[in-house]
């Protein structure tokens, strides 16, 4: 029988559901498009769907179809378990733990240091290839060129000459976020041409990805790389990334009329990290 630890939030009040919904994802630090919301009143649903569009809502008819409707949506259906998915409940919850530290400090670079973050990094390796894969083809939010890789073409990049390839895994006094970000440049003389930069919506606004960035200007130095070309594609869903290579340093070089832009990086000399909150290393 499931109890109320079993649920990682917990919402039961008078408020409107879509609000609770909402709050649900900041508690959790997840995008409103992870969730399925099921409710056998018709308004109720309208209600969600219009206030909240990227939240998955299952039509139900009748009582004793219910089941039948939820599972033939393959709402939770699984094809892979990682070790990461398997810690994915309690991941959440840490998260919950996250967002009420945050509250308490009036300034967020303090809230950061607070949490006292690691990141480590590393290249591509066969012990981390399945999670790589997985978290390519399931990361929609910050997928800055949309690309999908199998597990062939992850496993082909291991020791590639042609490619620089870094993942991310992000620790921190709550607890183990797992590998929660990934990258892919392909080496074209002193260009580095980023074909894939993807990131766990579950670490936004940490300074991962400036760590990230940090990681990537040391690699691509020590190959002797004078530029660095990022892509951004545009879909209904990566749309809060659009300027995120601006953010960085980048500057914008090309925009095609789809929205689909362009930018460039200058590595020629020392590049000044951009991550001031958490401690890095090298991943083992």
């Amino acid at each position: 029988m499931l109890k109320k630890e079993d649920f990682v939030s917990f919402k039961a009040n008078w408020e409107p559901k879509h609000l609770n919904l909402a709050a649900m994802a900041r508690e959790i630090n997840l995008l409103p498009d992870s969730f399925v919301f099921v409710d056998d009143n018709p308004a109720e649903r309208e209600i969600v769907r219009r206030e909240l569009p990227g939240v998955t809502v299952p039509e139900l008819t009748a009582p004793e179809d219910y089941i039948k409707a939820l599972d033939r949506g393959g709402y939770f259906e699984v094809t892979t378990l990682s070790a990461d998915d398997r810690k994915r409940t309690e991941m959440y919850r840490q998260n919950a733990q996250r967002a009420a530290l945050e509250e308490s400090f009036g300034s967020y670079e303090d809230y950061l240091k607070s949490l006292e973050m690691v990141g480590e990094f590393g290249p591509f390796d066969a012990a981390h290839a399945e999670r790589i894969t997985q978290l390519i083809n399931k990361t929609n939010q910050f997928n800055l060129t949309t690309r999908r890789y199998s597990a062939a073409e992850v496993e082909g990049l291991l020791g590639d000459a042609g490619h620089i390839t870094l993942y991310g895994r992000l620790l921190d006094k709550f607890g183990d976020n797992g590998i929660v970000t990934a990258l892919i440049g392909a080496v074209q003389g002193e260009t580095l041409d980023i074909e894939l930069w993807i990131m766990s919506c579950r670490t936004f606004k940490r300074q991962l990805e400036q760590a990230m960035f940090d990681r990537l200007c040391e690699a691509a130095a020590a190959r002797g790389i004078k530029r660095i070309v990022g892509h951004y594609y545009p879909t209904a869903k990566n749309l809060l990334v659009k300027d995120f290579y601006a953010t960085i340093g980048f500057t914008m070089t090309e925009e095609e009329a789809d929205g689909s832009r362009t930018f460039a990086y200058a590595l020629d000399g020392p590049h000044a990290p951009l991550c001031t909150v958490m401690e890095i290393r090298q991943a083992q």
